[in-house]
């Protein structure tokens, strides 16, 4: 059984999210060994906010994050850059990574200010959802949602259409 790990900075706060990424763990639970690793974002100020104040906060959001990687994983961020994949194109992915011998399956959700760039270096893999954007705490679902799609591909099952 494969292990698929979550890191996401912050927790979903809005009900409706958290009852749809709380029904995918549920389904994800008989399919993988899934953990979620929620590590509380930088706090920052709402007036004077400037790029500086990012970054540092990036910063240090990177530190608890890379500590947080599980040993021999393959690491996919979510990056308004990176790759753009089917869901067909993704469940590959995660099959052939098992099969190379990554042990975790890890993907990483940065606070809505983005993931610094010590993050993105340390990635296997920058993955993007889409051009357009979306709510930091939706992104989460959407990650949710796109494992279990993709691990339900990889067994065969009716869920994907």
């Amino acid at each position: 059984m494969q292990n698929i790990t979550i890191i996401a900075l912050g927790k979903v706060q809005k009900g409706y999210l958290s009852d749809g990424c709380n029904e995918f763990i549920k389904r994800l639970r008989p399919m993988c060994n899934f953990k979620l690793i929620e590590l509380d974002d930088e706090p920052l100020p709402e007036k004077n906010l400037n790029q500086t104040l990012i970054d540092r906060a990036l910063d240090k959001e990177s530190v608890k994050i890379l500590a947080s990687i599980p040993k021999q994983s393959y690491v996919i961020t979510l990056c308004i850059e990176g790759k753009q994949l089917s869901s067909e194109d993704l469940a590959k992915t995660i099959e052939q990574k098992g099969i190379e011998g990554y042990s975790n399956i890890c993907l990483i959700i940065g606070s809505s200010h983005g993931l610094s760039e010590k993050v993105k270096q340390a990635s296997h893999m920058r993955l993007s959802f889409s051009k357009m954007t979306f709510p930091h705490q939706l992104a989460r679902l959407i990650a949710l949602e796109q494992i279990y799609r993709a691990l339900s591909i990889n067994a065969g099952s009716k869920y994907h259409k």
